[in-house]
C-alpha cells in the first residue's frame, strides 16, 4: 500500500476532522486554514521547492522549531499568536499520525513542544457612565439609525460574540413574554439569552421597517442593500459609533464589538449575578474563563472587603447571610423561565 501524498492528507485533515469529525464552525476553520497555508508556505521556502512538491519527509521536527522561530524572529508575532499557532500543528500532526503510522515519531516529538508562558491579554470594558453616554449620543435619524441602535444594545444586552450577531436571524428570536434570544456560539452549541424590554423594542421596530417581508432565515442585522452584516461590517458600525469614547480615554484604547461582551460581562457580575450564571450567559465552555472578569473588577473586590469586615465597637454591621444576588427576584423569575 502506497503512502498517501501530502495534499489528500491535508484535504482528509479539514474535510474529515475539523469538520466530520469536530463540527467547527466556518470562523474556526478558517483559523486553521491560515495556520496551515502560512506552515506549507515556510516549508516550501526552507525546502528550497514548491508547495506542490512537498512531501512527508519534508515536515520534519526540526522544520517545524524553525517554524516557531520564523514566527517570533521575523514575522514578529506575539508569543499568543505563536502559541495559537502551535496548537493547530498539535492537532494537524495527530491526524498526519492516525493516517500515517510512519509519522508516529514526529508527531511525537512535535506534541511535545511546549507553549511559552505570556501574561493574559489585556481585558477592556466600558464603564457604566460610558454606555449611556454611547447611548445618548447615537444619531436618531437617517437609514440606519434604527439599526445602528439596536445592533449595539444587543451586543451590550446579550454579550453575544460578533460571529453569533452576523448569524442571526429571525427565527432566533422570540420576542413574547418573557423575551428571549437563541445563539449558535462555538462548538456548534446553543445558548438562551434574555432580552431587555427597550431591545426587544429596538428589534420589533428594526424588523418592521423591512421592505420585505420578515420569514425564519432572514437576518436580523443586514447593510442598506439588505444583505447580513459580516463580521468587518458589525466592527466598522462599532468602530463608528465608539470613536468619542476611544480619543477621550487615556491612554486611547481601542474599542470592538468583544469590548462589548467584556463590558456584559463586567456588569453582570457587578449587579450580583453568580459566575456560573454569566458562564451560561457569555456560553463559556470553562469557568475559568469567566473567572477572570472577577480578577479584573476592583469595586466588586472593594464591595466584598466592605461585606466581610468584621464588625468593630462603633459599628452593628453583620455578616450578608446570603449573596446579594439571590435576593433579585425578576433575576430568578426569569431563571425559572428557561
Amino acid at each position: 500500500m502506497s503512502t498517501p501524498t501530502l495534499g489528500p492528507l491535508v484535504q482528509s485533515f479539514f474535510v474529515d476532522d475539523l469538520l466530520t469529525m469536530k463540527g467547527l464552525r466556518p470562523t474556526s476553520v478558517h483559523s486553521y486554514r491560515d495556520v496551515i497555508r502560512l506552515f506549507l508556505r515556510f516549508l516550501a521556502q526552507d525546502a528550497g521547492h514548491r508547495i506542490t512538491r512537498l512531501t512527508l519527509d519534508d515536515l520534519s521536527f526540526e522544520r517545524v522549531l524553525r517554524f516557531l522561530r520564523h514566527l517570533e524572529d521575523d514575522r514578529r508575532n506575539h508569543v499568543r499568536t505563536r502559541n495559537q499557532r502551535l496548537a493547530v500543528l498539535h492537532t494537524f500532526f495527530e491526524h498526519l499520525a492516525g493516517k500515517v503510522p510512519e509519522m508516529l515519531s514526529v508527531a511525537e516529538r512535535v506534541a511535545a513542544i511546549p507553549t511559552k508562558r505570556a501574561p493574559p491579554p489585556l481585558t477592556r470594558f466600558l464603564e457604566r457612565d460610558e454606555v449611556r453616554a454611547l447611548f445618548a449620543g447615537l444619531p436618531t435619524k437617517g437609514h440606519a439609525a434604527n439599526r445602528d441602535r439596536a445592533l449595539l444594545l444587543f451586543l451590550y444586552n446579550t454579550g453575544a460574540r460578533v460571529q453569533e450577531v452576523a448569524d442571526l436571524r429571525a427565527a432566533d428570536l422570540d420576542l413574547g413574554s418573557p423575551p428571549r434570544v437563541r445563539l449558535h456560539g462555538k462548538g456548534d452549541k446553543w445558548r438562551t439569552c434574555p432580552l431587555w424590554a427597550e431591545t426587544t423594542r429596538q428589534l420589533q421596530v428594526l424588523l418592521s421597517q423591512r421592505s420585505v417581508s420578515v420569514g425564519p432565515d432572514t437576518p436580523v442585522f443586514t447593510s442598506r442593500r439588505g444583505r447580513p452584516l459580516t463580521r468587518f461590517g458589525i466592527y466598522k458600525i462599532v468602530r463608528r459609533h465608539t470613536r468619542v469614547l476611544e480619543t477621550s480615554a487615556t491612554p486611547p484604547r481601542h474599542i470592538s464589538p468583544h469590548v462589548f461582551r467584556h463590558t456584559t460581562a463586567v456588569h453582570l457580575l457587578e449587579a450580583g449575578v453568580e459566575v456560573n450564571v454569566i458562564r451560561g450567559w457569555l456560553g463559556h465552555v470553562s469557568l475559568e474563563t469567566t473567572n477572570r472578569y472577577a480578577e479584573i473588577n476592583t469595586r466588586t473586590k472593594e464591595a466584598a472587603l466592605r461585606a466581610c469586615e468584621p464588625p468593630g465597637e462603633a459599628s452593628t454591621a453583620e455578616f450578608p447571610r446570603r449573596p446579594v444576588w439571590r435576593s433579585d427576584e425578576s433575576l430568578l423569575a426569569w431563571l425559572n423561565s428557561l
